[in-house]
């Protein structure tokens, strides 16, 4: 077949596998799907001018394609490199917004507990290291590195001296275990607690469900009900719940 300056080149089976997956796919992009459809056309014989007229593209953008594909084959189809804009912000300022990222507020002498995207380009543009910034560009550059700073993790320092003995009797009963000796068949451990001052509440109105572009509504007043007190006692390794309010 003949495609653009003169050129024969034959379609081999994985050739025509992969445009035809190209050209029928539905996640395939648009201007991918035209490109594949020009290419299978002209291995049917199509001529230029008929194939501008199926596609409804230009004759000089059908033979465009027809000769990049003679040319180049399969990855000749995809777009070209482009230079593209020049980078506004360069590696040095994009390395020092992440390393106010792996800063606490407190220390620049804000009042802050945490940042967030907004707080974390202003304080940019305040230090001088960018002139403007967005809080979406700041959000992109932290999502490169998973930096979240605008998140916490607490943890506590265990400050009883006598904290390892008196574990340890309960992590022994969990291991079936007491005082050294294994329990038996018929003795089993319960790990009770308290939730006390439950709020017993119900709404004055019932909740909408939700539907298209609309989340679910919950009416905001609510009746009380007064509070409740819910004792529990987990059979560990049964896992058997026993409760009462």
């Amino acid at each position: 077949m003949f495609l653009g300056r003169a050129v024969c080149h034959t379609l081999t089976a994985a050739e025509r596998h992969r445009l035809k997956k190209m050209a029928y796919g539905h996640k395939t992009q648009h201007r991918a799907r035209q490109r594949a459809t020009v290419v299978l056309l002209a291995a049917r014989g199509r001529g230029t001018a008929r194939i501008s007229a199926e596609t409804l593209l230009r004759v000089d953008t059908v033979r465009t394609w027809r000769g990049r594909f003679a040319d180049g084959g399969l990855p000749a189809l995809a777009d070209r490199k482009r230079s593209g804009r020049p980078a506004r912000f360069t590696a040095v300022q994009v390395a020092e917004a992440k390393a106010l990222d792996c800063q606490l507020p407190a220390e620049t002498g804000l009042p802050l507990s945490r940042w967030s995207c907004p707080e974390l380009a202003a304080e940019l543009t305040a230090r001088g290291i960018t002139d403007s910034i967005s809080a979406s560009t700041v959000r992109r550059w932290s999502r490169k590195d998973a930096l979240k700073p605008w998140q916490y993790r607490s943890w506590i320092f265990v400050r009883d001296p006598d904290f390892r003995a008196r574990a340890q009797r309960v992590l022994d009963l969990y291991a079936r275990t007491f005082e050294r000796v294994p329990l038996g068949e018929d003795e089993y451990v319960l790990s009770s607690d308290e939730k006390t001052s439950i709020q017993a509440r119900c709404r004055c109105h019932p909740a909408l469900a939700p539907g298209q572009t609309r989340a679910m509504r919950v009416n905001h007043e609510y009746g009380r009900g007064g509070a409740l007190a819910y004792l529990v006692a987990d059979d560990v390794h049964r896992a058997e719940i026993h409760g009462h309010c």
